[in-house]
């Protein structure tokens, strides 16, 4: 099967993406791995007319706004988030008409629809340094309401939040937490933005999936407990092959990210089905909020 993709993506001049919660033989099918944005921008980059992103839904809309001229695949059309449909255009529109003059900041895990409606992106990496870089003493996050309270931790700024939120990191509780670390007392607790605050409170080190790889290599620890979705422990040992990972609970599993086969791969690719397509008019406004997230970077 993975032979039979490989030609087909050499055929279709296609590119094939994998997020790091994807099981261990999509990760290890994918030409890249890796956060969902930066997936989409790496493809952005590369002369591939076909993008086949094995994610969900709303990370194959961000690679069609980044690459308006690529035919963007999702293996698994029905592979949604449930976080990013707990906030539509509509909700964002009212929610900054309540509080006039403050701006909104979106977590990447939004559909379009309200990236377009939205005045800055951020991502679990940067939204600390993005909220510092808007202009409003007041400031709206969506949707989700972990990632909002983390970042108010790190500012002045009166942060508003969405009551959003991912149900797997949602699943992981303090008690859970204190049961691993009780097990393996030797070990470095890194949990994701996106946990409970009370999950953050008694972590060693707090990153998004990107960092949680940067980190553990780095690190001298030889040992770690992952408070993410459990996916990522498949290139963590990879990238560390002699340090040991634990997930922080073995329910941390994302039933959407689980979704995607070898054959869902190789059927879409064969029929060219599971097109993710964004109007020009939504894809414009979206691809501003995106814009001006990645102005922020750069201006440091």
């Amino acid at each position: 099967m993975k032979h039979e993709i490989k030609r087909l993506l050499k055929e279709k001049n296609a590119i094939l993406l994998a997020h790091n919660y994807q099981n261990a033989e999509i990760q290890d099918a994918a030409d890249i791995t890796g956060d969902s944005l930066g997936l989409s921008i790496e493809a952005s980059k590369t002369d591939a007319e076909v993008i086949v992103f094995c994610g969900v839904h709303f990370m194959a809309e961000s690679a069609a706004i980044l690459s308006p001229t690529k035919t963007v695949l999702l293996p698994r059309i029905d592979a949604g988030c449930p976080m990013a449909d707990m906030i539509n255009k509509d909700d964002a529109i009212s929610f900054k008409e309540k509080y006039p003059g403050a701006e909104l900041v979106t977590y990447v895990n939004s559909t379009a629809e309200v990236k377009a409606v939205t005045d800055i992106c951020c991502t679990s990496a940067n939204a600390i340094r993005v909220v510092a870089s808007v202009k409003s003493d007041t400031v709206l996050m969506a949707p989700d309401k972990n990632l909002a309270q983390y970042t108010a931790r790190f500012t002045d700024k009166k942060i508003i939040w969405w009551e959003g939120f991912c149900p797997t990191h949602e699943k992981l509780t303090l008690e859970d937490v204190l049961e691993t670390k009780g097990k393996h007392p030797d070990a470095e607790l890194i949990v994701h933005p996106e946990c409970r605050p009370e999950v953050i409170d008694v972590a060693d080190h707090v990153t998004s999936t990107s960092g949680m790889l940067a980190y553990t290599k780095e690190s001298k620890t030889m040992k770690f407990i992952i408070g993410t979705e459990i996916g990522i422990i498949h290139p963590l040992k990879k990238g560390s092959p002699k340090k040991e990972f634990i997930p922080a609970s073995e329910k941390m599993i994302c039933p959407n990210m689980k979704l995607t086969t070898l054959k869902d791969i190789y059927d879409c690719l064969n029929e060219m089905k599971g097109v993710v397509q964004v109007s020009e008019e939504i894809r414009t406004k979206a691809k501003k909020s995106l814009d001006r997230m990645l102005q922020v970077k750069r201006d440091e």
